[in-house]
């Protein structure tokens, strides 16, 4: 790669802060701009963007390249399996070189006489991003209620169209969360209304379809900002509820959905440190607890029983190295979702006691029970996709567990699943701890020599699990002799509450540990070469990439680091700032001295040193949500005044998504493209 190119080089603004009688200079606290208007912040941006762009200009042909082979493994024209639900058979169907889909319904499951609900494509026409987040039909069938965000910023509009005519209604519902819920009387709709400047949603309005917004009533406001907010209704459709989720607290209050303009109550009393989900089915309530359970229980009660824990009837008893994740009911049987030493499962009950397991062959693998609309279903929708299997949807018969492939994701070209092969090993950590690593290589470009490029994956925080799942995208790693792999590292649920608890607040740093230790195992395994070790990770994992390199640098040859939150201890101190007062428990409050020195010893942008630093990509939107732009661009800004090499380090920010990245299927292609060229290229070797 060239170096010659000279990279912008942002001015210096001291700005003091101090809190606990601690001071700290931030001389770039001057990028931040929540309006994204000032003219200074946004030429940076795009001096950097051209930056990013000249120093890849030589490996265009290789980003091309690599875009056209992703793209060539995508199915053009395709099509969801048709789901049941009501009356009526779903379907999402994409084609030709169309970045979004169109939703239809039809009376069979052959989707005869298909009904277009919804072009996507339509609707995204004229805006550079696009999202739909909501699409769900009235209980009579006739009303359709979309929710849509046109800038990346997850602040979403709801529209609504009777399907008949195909006619849009007056109706519009601003600003948003992005979920709808109808009451059964079919005109009465819930949804969540977010503060602008935190961008968290805190109150629930009720809306009559034909009144104006202004007139919506307000039916629930939280006060307690450490809360998430979302809306459901229950599996027999007879209730609405408000779900209420702290870090470590869960809530929940329900309303009759037969009479919408009642008011909601409180299921349980709130009650910190318990966390439950629920359903209602019939008679009772279901709670899946972690009450005197921390892998959780499954406890049911009937409504004049649910509020007395004393009442509560065990179904499922805790296990200590069982971690219960989900749960699906059905009319005759209900679907535990299990995992164990890492492994997802599910175990089949009837309502009499007997029960067996589901399980499959691959070493490692995702599963997850995907859409059931139904509950008179005699069988359940499982999706499963292994590092080596593309995305499968089977139906299995609920009585007997046989399994029925309904559809297979195909991919395009020379695609053999026997070329490759998938592994699970355990490594241990520095402490003693031994972390899960899924890796996936192609079997004849692998020898286990010492001598492979390895690129690992890692996140490790909200007690998330990054499980092993296909990706055609990987693909152009692999086939140039790339082995992949994903550090299952503390921070996650991958081998229970434990593991979660082990990787968060005064513990964070054994997240870090725990990938640091993974590499150099992998190096001593040979599964890599030395000096051909990447690493990637975005959000919370470009955390994970910030603090890794802080602490052993010298291990990988280059990193990509994604939308990642960087500035922790400044982002968690101002509670301005969207999520924060949310992620207290996740990280800890830095009001308090304990957290606040814990954060200050791992902050990546705290803790930038005049070293030497590996090659790094970083990428952002303009308008994220979740981790905002000027996080990155601080971080890039410092850790170009400290490192000491003369490594690349690169900044591409996308002025127009925010954090998840471009909309669309293949535009999102052109980030991974890019990803993967500026690895290849770092190369010794650099193949094409």
């Amino acid at each position: 790669m060239t170096k010659a190119l000279t990279p912008p080089v942002a001015k210096k603004v001291p700005h003091q802060m101090e809190i606990h009688g601690h001071q700290r200079t931030d001389n770039y606290y001057w990028m931040r701009d929540d309006k994204r208007q000032n003219e200074e912040v946004l030429a940076h941006l795009k001096a950097e963007n051209e930056y990013c762009e000249a120093v890849m200009k030589p490996h265009t042909a290789l980003q091309s390249k690599l875009f056209e082979e992703m793209k060539g493994r995508i199915v053009k024209d395709d099509s969801s399996v048709p789901v049941k639900d009501g009356h009526y058979w779903y379907t999402n169907e994409v084609s030709g070189e169309e970045e979004y889909g169109r939703h239809y319904r039809a009376l069979n499951e052959k989707m005869e006489n298909k009904e277009l609900l919804l072009d996507v494509n339509e609707l995204a026409k004229g805006h550079e991003f696009y999202e739909l987040a909501e699409l769900i039909v009235s209980p009579d069938d006739a009303l359709l209620a979309y929710c849509e965000d046109i800038d990346g910023r997850r602040i979403y509009t709801a529209r609504f169209k009777d399907i008949a005519t195909g006619k849009l209604l007056d109706d519009m519902l601003l600003e948003t969360e992005g979920q709808i819920v109808w009451g059964n009387d079919n005109k009465s709709v819930f949804y969540v209304k977010k503060d602008l400047q935190t961008l968290l949603g805190f109150q629930v309005y009720r809306h009559i379809l034909g009144t104006p917004q202004s007139e919506d009533v307000l039916v629930y406001e939280e006060q307690d900002r450490q809360f998430y907010m979302g809306l459901g209704k229950s599996r027999d459709e007879s209730e609405i509820f408000i779900y209420l989720s702290a870090t470590e607290t869960s809530d929940v209050l329900y309303l009759d959905a037969n009479q919408p303009l009642g008011e909601f109550k409180r299921l349980l009393a709130r009650q910190e440190g318990h966390e439950y989900g629920l359903e209602k089915f019939g008679d009772y309530y279901y709670l899946l607890s972690n009450s005197d359970a921390k892998n959780f229980r499954l406890v049911r009660a009937s409504a004049d029983a649910i509020n007395d824990p004393s009442k509560w009837e065990e179904v499922i008893a805790h296990r200590e190295h069982v971690l219960l994740e989900g749960l699906e009911l059905f009319d005759s049987h209900f679907v535990i979702t299990e995992r164990e030493k890492g492994q997802i499962r599910f175990v089949i009950h009837d309502y009499h006691g007997a029960s067996y397991q589901l399980g499959f062959e691959d070493e490692c693998y995702y599963a997850g029970v995907a859409y059931n609309p139904e509950s008179s279903a005699t069988s359940v929708r499982i999706s499963y996709s292994s590092l080596t299997t593309p995305s499968s949807i089977f139906e299995c018969d609920l009585a007997t567990g046989k399994k029925t492939l309904k559809k297979q994701m195909k991919v395009l070209g020379d695609f053999n699943p026997s070329d490759y092969a998938s592994e699970r090993v355990h490594i241990r950590a520095r402490d003693g701890e031994e972390i899960p690593a899924s890796i996936v290589y192609r079997k004849s470009l692998f020898n286990k020599d010492g001598t492979n490029p390895l690129l690992q994956y890692g996140y490790g925080a909200y007690g998330y699990t990054i499980d092993p799942i296909f990706s055609s995208s990987t693909l152009s790693l692999l086939d140039r002799g790339f082995v992949y792999v994903i550090a299952h590292i503390r921070g996650s649920e991958m081998l229970g509450r434990r593991w979660y608890e082990h990787g968060k607040k005064a513990h964070k740093e054994n997240s870090f540990n725990d990938f640091v230790d993974v590499t150099r195992a992998l190096v001593d395994m040979q599964y890599g070469a030395a000096d051909k070790i990447f690493a990637s990770g975005g959000s919370a994992g470009g955390l994970l990439m910030g603090a890794v390199i802080n602490q052993a640098p010298e291990l990988y040859l280059g990193i990509g680091c994604h939308v990642p939150f960087l500035d922790v201890l400044t982002t968690m101190l101002d509670e301005t700032i969207p999520l924060t007062t949310n992620e207290y428990d996740e990280w800890g409050n830095p009001n308090e001295k304990e957290y606040y020195d814990v954060i200050l010893s791992y902050s990546p942008y705290d803790n930038l040193e005049a070293k030497d630093y590996p090659n790094i990509l970083v990428t952002t939107g303009l308008h994220d949500s979740q981790v905002q732009y000027w996080e990155p661009m601080k971080w890039v800004a410092k850790l170009r005044e400290f490192k000491t090499d003369e490594n690349l380090l690169v900044l591409k920010t996308d002025m127009d998504s925010g954090h998840g990245g471009a909309s669309g299927r293949f535009k999102s292609l052109h980030e991974k493209a890019l990803e993967m060229a500026f690895f290849i290229s770092l190369l010794p070797e650099a193949t094409s």
